[in-house]
């Protein structure tokens, strides 16, 4: 190619590039997908509780805390329900949290949105669906991290851990909350410990991690230092704001 049409080619593939990215683009410190199981085994009153545990958390003077103390002061949120695979809904779209009007905005919409997913299990299309969002949002986060919670293991879609592998490799963190309650799904299939089948199967990337609800651990609980820890380790927030200490 002559030297001049190759010096064009190169602009124009530059000027391409430039195009493709936002035009706007928010930076914040992290963009966190709440990736919550909405199946047929959460009935209306579990999932109100779910909603009602996550409202409080990023409303929670802890979380609150540790966003302000990162780079930018603030993160992108967005809650997904998930169900079969052909059932993931973006409850409420991406909101970027830097203070209590905005986190009380956020959680105001999560508890007030009708519940829409509908059928059983499939964990690999809700992590395919949270990746989407991450992808195509207009907003740039220092760590992406989808946090999945469910009380049951991978049944319909794709492999679970071919969804959590492509996610990993977009540098994307996948950490999972798992729902130990007395009468519920608490092994996966073939009898294998359901937090095992997390470990293993769905979690993966930097600091991946799993927490688990059960006798001993609410879900607000629980959920609130899940929050707190994925915020602090793309932080790198001070121990004192870690879930070690919110006991």
């Amino acid at each position: 190619m002559p030297p001049l049409r190759h010096a064009i080619g190169i602009v124009a593939t530059f000027a391409g590039f430039l195009l493709a990215l936002p035009a706007h683009a928010e930076p914040v410190d992290v963009e966190l997908v709440l990736a919550a199981d909405g199946s047929g085994s959460i009935d209306d009153d579990e999932l109100a509780l779910q909603r009602q545990g996550y409202a409080d958390a990023v409303t929670s003077k802890e979380v609150l805390d540790v966003i302000r103390a990162g780079y930018r002061g603030a993160i992108a949120i967005t809650y997904v329900e998930w169900g079969s695979a052909a059932s993931q809904h973006t409850i409420v779209d991406w909101t970027v949290i830097r203070d209590e009007a905005s986190a009380r905005d956020f959680a105001d919409r999560l508890v007030s949105t009708p519940r829409a997913a509908f059928g059983y299990n499939s964990i690999s299309a809700a992590i395919d669906y949270s990746v989407n969002k991450i992808e195509t949002n207009d907003i740039e986060g220092a760590k992406a991290v989808i946090d999945v919670s469910g009380d049951g293991p991978n049944i319909g879609g794709r492999p679970v851990q071919a969804a959590r592998d492509d996610a990993v490799r977009r540098g994307i963190t996948v950490n999972g909350l798992v729902i130990q309650r007395p009468g519920g799904f608490s092994s996966a299939m073939g009898g294998e410990d359901l937090v095992e089948h997390y470990k293993r199967d769905v979690t993966g990337g930097l600091g991946a991690f799993v927490m688990v609800v059960d006798e001993t651990t609410t879900f607000g609980t629980a959920v609130r230092r899940k929050m707190v820890q994925e915020i602090a380790q793309a932080l790198g927030a001070p121990d004192s704001l870690t879930p070690t200490a919110l006991d």
